[in-house]
């Protein structure tokens, strides 16, 4: 199992509509790429102080690398994720993206 953590900073000027748009397109993917096991996603409630302005994120859990690997490379995951990096606060350098083996 695999679990994708996307942590994003958001434009100051994205909107709270705009975020749960994109939240629930990622969402979606799950009835459309096969091997995606679960979406959860939200905003950050830890109080350490160390997300690094990372104040939102995503985690989608998939049954394999290979699930993993094709849900990369699946069309309407890059359609999904170029509407969020228009989203973000400097393009992909707004977003962290960790892969760990669950």
């Amino acid at each position: 199992m695999i679990l994708h953590c996307v942590f994003i900073r958001f434009k100051s000027a994205a909107t709270t509509s705009e975020k749960q748009a994109i939240f629930e397109a990622i969402a979606d993917l799950k009835d459309v790429i096969p091997g995606i096991i679960e979406v959860k996603y939200g905003q950050n409630v830890s109080s350490e102080g160390l997300n690094g302005g990372f104040l939102d994120g995503f985690i989608v859990k998939l049954e394999t690398v290979e699930a993993r690997d094709e849900y990369l490379a699946h069309p309407q995951h890059m359609e999904v994720g170029e509407r969020l990096i228009g989203l973000t606060d400097g393009g992909a350098a707004g977003l962290l993206v960790f892969d760990m083996a669950a």
